[in-house]
């Protein structure tokens, strides 16, 4: 008895502590990360909580409206210049700046669709996304129509696996994106809803 409302209990609190411990995390980093003149205490005297957050956010969203305009994507253009000349740095901002644009771009298709595949073998089925097209020099060595997906691992979805594999292969899913992520990081213990279940798979 003690056993089992002990556990109630924790399933009860465990996922409030984890989220509040990660909101924190989030906020303190953020609040550490800006300028001392920048900071709350700086400013006003005494700490603000979530104002590194609230601070963050503006600067995002003012830089946003600075490049949109001309002058703006000109300033872009000579910055993202000016790094590509600097050895180390051009290797990781080139990097990071095309994952970036490629799965944030509002006319991106990557992680837009979610879908079945066997992996890692036939017969054994896993859910992937689909990141896009095999580039041209590759697409001649595949067979015609292939799809480039990512398998992500469990409970971990930053780590995972690249693949190419033909269309007639892929099974596309109506569940959305993030329900098929968070299936993936449970282990497969917080199923999507009834509403949104997948298509059964193709024998």
């Amino acid at each position: 008895m003690f056993k089992r409302y002990f556990i109630t209990g924790l399933l009860v609190w465990l996922p409030v502590g984890i989220t509040l411990w990660v909101l924190t995390f989030i906020v303190e980093s953020l609040d550490n990360i800006l300028p001392m003149g920048l900071r709350a205490r700086a400013l006003f005297g005494f700490d603000i909580p979530g104002f590194g957050l609230l601070v963050v956010g503006v600067g995002i969203f003012l830089t946003g409206v600075f490049a949109a305009n001309l002058l703006g994507r000109r300033v872009v253009i000579l910055w993202e210049q000016l790094l590509s000349r600097i050895p180390l740095v051009r290797s990781i901002y080139s990097s990071v700046k095309q994952v970036s644009d490629t799965i944030l771009a509002p006319n991106g298709q990557a992680f837009r669709q979610a879908v079945l595949v066997q992996y890692p073998r036939m017969g054994s089925w896993t859910i992937a996304f689909v990141t896009g097209s095999p580039s041209p020099e590759l697409a001649g060595h595949l067979p015609a129509d292939s799809v480039s997906v990512y398998v992500p691992t469990t409970p971990n979805p930053t780590s995972g696996f690249f693949l190419m594999m033909p269309r007639a292969d892929v099974i596309p899913l109506t569940i959305p994106v993030d329900l098929a992520l968070k299936y993936v990081v449970s282990m497969g213990t917080v199923p999507p809803s009834a509403q949104s279940a997948s298509t059964a798979p193709r024998s």
